[in-house]
Formats: C-alpha cells, sequence, structure tokens
C-alpha cells in the first residue's frame, strides 16, 4: 500500500551523447530521500519513458531493486507503458521479482486504442505484475483517453489502488468506488493544482518537487485543508513554480538541477535543442 501523501517523478539522466545515465538518475533519488522524501515515481511522468528502450528500462528498475537504502526506506514506483504490449508486459514481469513498491500503467501514444483493447492491456499488466497500480491517463500527451466507463470496470481488480488523472477533472466525480475501497486520486504535477484539489484529487504527482520537495509538499497539504500559505512559503513555492513552468518543464527542471552540482545531464533531443 502507498502511504506516502504525495510522490516526486523524477527526471531521468542521460549522458551528454544522451545514453542513458544510471547513476545520475539514482543519484539524484538518494539526494530527495537525504531531503525527506520518501516516494518517487521513476521512468514516467516527465515524457521520457517513451524514449527508453525496454532494456534500458530493465537497467534503470535493477539499479534500483539492489539499492537496499531505496528500497527498505521508500516507495518506489515504476512506469510501465509501452507502444508493444509485450515489451510492457515483459517489463512487468521483471519488476514482479522486484523491491519495487508499485507501478503507474501508462497508455500507448499515438496508436490509440479502443477502450476493450486498453482494458485488456491494463489487466494484463495488473496481473503479470503482482503490485499495486495506479493509471495513468493523459489524453494530451498519448492521443488517448481512458473512459469512465473502462475505470470503472477495472476498478473491481484489487490492486488497482489510484489513478493519475490528467485529463478531464470532472471525470473522478463518476467513478464508482467501493466504499472499502482504498482509491486515491492524484494530481500530474502542480499547474491547476488548487482546482484540482477542489475537484477531489487528494494526492499529488510532483514535479517542482524535484527543486523545492518540502515547500512543495507543505503547499498540498495545506490545500488539502483548505487553507493558504503565508508570508515566504509562498514566496518558495512560486519561486519553484516560476522555475519548472516557465518553458519547457523537463529542460529547466535539468537546467536547474545541474546547476545545483546534480548530474541529470541533458534531454534527449528534440526537447532542449
Amino acid at each position: 500500500m502507498l502511504n506516502e501523501i504525495f510522490h516526486i517523478a523524477v527526471p531521468t539522466a542521460f549522458y551528454d551523447d544522451e545514453t542513458l545515465n544510471v547513476e545520475g538518475t539514482i543519484h539524484h533519488i538518494e539526494n530527495l530521500y537525504q531531503k525527506g522524501v520518501r516516494s518517487v515515481f521513476v521512468c514516467g511522468t516527465t515524457g521520457e519513458q517513451h524514449s527508453l528502450s525496454l532494456s534500458e528500462k530493465l537497467e534503470l528498475v535493477e539499479a534500483i531493486d539492489t539499492n537496499n537504502e531505496l528500497t527498505n526506506n521508500m516507495e518506489i514506483i515504476f512506469g510501465v507503458a509501452s507502444v508493444r504490449q509485450k515489451e510492457a508486459e515483459e517489463l512487468a514481469k521483471y519488476i514482479s521479482k522486484t523491491n519495487i513498491t508499485a507501478i503507474m500503467i501508462g497508455y500507448p501514444p499515438y496508436i490509440k486504442p479502443s477502450q476493450e483493447e486498453a482494458f485488456n492491456y491494463t489487466k494484463s499488466l495488473v496481473s503479470i505484475s503482482g503490485k499495486d497500480v495506479i493509471l495513468y491517463n493523459n489524453p494530451a500527451r498519448t492521443g488517448f483517453d481512458l473512459e469512465v466507463d473502462t475505470i470503472n470496470k477495472l476498478l473491481s481488480m484489487k490492486n488497482i489502488i489510484g489513478i493519475k488523472e490528467a485529463g478531464e477533472k470532472t471525470k473522478i466525480q463518476k467513478l464508482k468506488i467501493e466504499s472499502d475501497k482504498q482509491f486515491y486520486i492524484y494530481a500530474g504535477g502542480e499547474q491547476g493544482l488548487e482546482d484540482s484539489v477542489r475537484h477531489g484529487f487528494n494526492r499529488l504527482s510532483s514535479i517542482a518537487g524535484n527543486l523545492a520537495p518540502a515547500e512543495i509538499k507543505t503547499w498540498f497539504e495545506t490545500l488539502l485543508k483548505n487553507e493558504e500559505l503565508k508570508g515566504e512559503e509562498i514566496y518558495k513555492v512560486e519561486n519553484a513554480l516560476k522555475k519548472v513552468y516557465s518553458g519547457t518543464p523537463l529542460v529547466n527542471l535539468k537546467k536547474e538541477l545541474n546547476s545545483q552540482g546534480e548530474d541529470l545531464g541533458v534531454c534527449r533531443s528534440p526537447l532542449g535543442k
């Protein structure tokens, strides 16, 4: 079970030639741990997942799974998605044998599966992984929108414990969640976060938390209480949001983290070019 109310979606590190930098990625997660972060989402929401090959994803999983300090002390959520279902299934099978806490299932970009095909894709990955699952619906990025009826069908699977909904916010009010089922609604990033909370979103998949984890968490907790930040806290949050969201978020994020002495490297082209 995922106990943390927010996780940080971490960027993937690459060398200057755009090859995968596993050590840089792990080092950033370790830095977040030292800052009090206890839940991270690896390989997914920052938009880099679909640039990674299956072998690169497996390499990342192995590096995390063999780092006992991380797996023993943090909730590690790993992104599982692919244009090819067979590759997503192979990744899920590999993760099933690890100490990864949960997976987040994303949907293939561009190919636009039918609702039935998406249901079967999800059902297979849930079964193979054996992990707690968060669904990730982001129609603006993938061109595919997981419909309410499909989500409600999927909710019968006990391992599905949440959804990260980046599409129509009112959709979550139509979900048929059993009264005894623990289910979480994740906001994807900080843009429009106040409105998301008003709609009933109760967890956060954070981007800006890579820069200001404590401040973003405090802000989110304040919103959940229907309260407002005061004084310097407001400035710190606004400053972090400005640094990330003024332009291309992933490019800005890596630039800022690199300037602080981290080794996240470049974005894969065409980002950053």
